[in-house]
């Protein structure tokens, strides 16, 4: 059964919400999946923090009409899932992660920050590591020196401290002779 008329204002006003938040859209197509398939990957995503949804295309492009992700208006036809993130590369690592394992889901296209982005740089943005794990990796870096610099001092204290055990041993073997 279709949408009336108020549900289909509230389903663009509630996309268009998530889209003037979002950083990154991904569409992708879903025909043939299997309906347990597709709620393991909505239930990734929700673990994502990732909007996912099944939308009517008018309807899509209706929310995104405006925004920066207008230009993905063009790559909307056929059965569409969307997935719609906050994070930058969220969306399409859930999207990508899941093809990988199904290759029934084709993904379309994507927009990150309104650039149009084609399959192959939906795969290559979904390889970036999350934002989490590159601020660990960049307090690693920064923690580096400092760490090494701790250790070369706890070295030298522990070198001056058997040298300075040694020298009396070497004094009381001397005078005992």
């Amino acid at each position: 059964m279709g949408l009336n008329l108020n549900d289909k204002k509230a389903v663009v006003a509630e996309v268009s919400a998530k889209v003037a938040t979002a950083q990154t859209v991904v569409v992708a197509e879903y025909r043939g999946i299997q309906v347990a398939h597709l709620t393991q990957l909505r239930a990734k995503a929700r673990t994502q923090g990732v909007y996912l949804r099944v939308l009517k295309n008018t309807l899509a492009r209706r929310a995104v009409e405006g925004t920066q992700f207008a230009a993905l208006a063009d790559s909307m036809t056929g059965p569409l899932i969307y997935s719609i993130s906050d994070d930058a590369v969220a969306a399409a690592k859930v999207i990508n992660d899941f093809a990988k394992t199904n290759d029934k889901l084709v993904i379309i296209a994507g927009n990150y920050a309104g650039k149009q982005l084609d399959k192959a740089a939906v795969t290559a943005l979904a390889s970036i590591p999350s934002r989490e794990v590159l601020i660990s990796q960049l307090l690693g870096v920064m923690l580096a020196p400092v760490s090494g610099f701790a250790r070369g001092l706890a070295a030298l204290a522990a070198k001056k401290s058997e040298g300075s055990e040694a020298a009396p041993a070497a004094a009381e073997e001397t005078a005992a002779a």
